[in-house]
């Protein structure tokens, strides 16, 4: 049987809606949409910047949870409401993402809360 198991990020949301910060099963990782929350205190901060810099170590802990790091990431999907903050991100996504190559989706849409600015969903695969 493959394993499969949930990885929780104490997030309020994952509560409040019922879902999971990532899902392991069996070699494949699936890391939820993820936003520039501080999730120790609920707070985010006004800047794309770094709001993308919270994302990315939001995923790394759940990754980390997995068995996994951002040399496993197979699929990252960026989701923004203003196109015009993406380029801003490059620096931090180039940074994790860079040597790892992904494929990869960036849409213009509506998020869940005004103040989020940059949403980061990944895939991964186990080691």
């Amino acid at each position: 049987m493959t394993e499969r198991y949930a990885i929780l990020s104490g997030s309020t949301f994952e509560e409040e809606i019922g879902y999971a910060r990532a899902v392991v099963d069996g070699d494949r990782v699936h890391v939820s949409g993820t936003t520039g929350f501080d999730y120790a205190t609920m707070t985010i901060s006004d800047d794309v910047v770094e709001q993308t810099e919270q994302c990315l170590r939001n995923i790394e802990s759940a990754l980390t949870q997995a068995g996994c790091s951002f040399a496993d990431v197979v699929r990252v999907r960026y989701m923004l409401p203003e196109r015009a903050d993406f380029e801003h991100c490059w620096p931090a996504l180039r940074h994790h993402f860079g040597a790892v190559r992904p494929a990869a989706t960036m849409i213009v849409c509506g998020l869940s809360d005004p103040r989020m600015r940059i949403e980061i969903e990944v895939d991964a695969r186990r080691p």
